[in-house]
């Protein structure tokens, strides 16, 4: 069973940046598309951002602000967050869309305002 291991969130004002990080402990070269997911207090987990080799996709909300990426070689997906809004609060998953893998554990986001 893959393990996916999320970090690099933490608590931001309002405005600013982070980039959180997906580590995979298998390769993710033939795995398409990688997604982001969040989940904030009270909602269900929703998709933010997906990435396949060739191309990436954005919920609406976050579109200009968020950047997602993958270095398939360290087996790992990114996601460069900026000019937070405190909406974007809530617990951010990586997960491959199309495979049966467990979620991990998550990275918390808090933006204050």
């Amino acid at each position: 069973q893959v393990q996916l291991v999320e970090s690099g969130g933490g608590l931001v004002q309002a405005g600013g940046s982070l980039r959180l990080s997906c580590a995979a402990s298998a390769s993710i070269f033939n795995v398409n598309p990688m997604g982001w997911y969040r989940m904030a207090p009270g909602k269900q987990r929703e998709l933010v951002a997906t990435i396949t080799n060739s191309r990436t996709n954005y919920i609406d909300s976050v579109k200009g602000r968020f950047t997602i990426s993958r270095d398939n070689a360290k087996n790992t997906v990114y996601l460069q967050m900026s000019s937070l809004k405190p909406e974007d609060t809530a617990v951010y998953y990586c997960n491959a869309l199309f495979e049966n893998w467990d979620w991990g554990q998550g990275t918390q986001v808090t933006v204050s305002s």
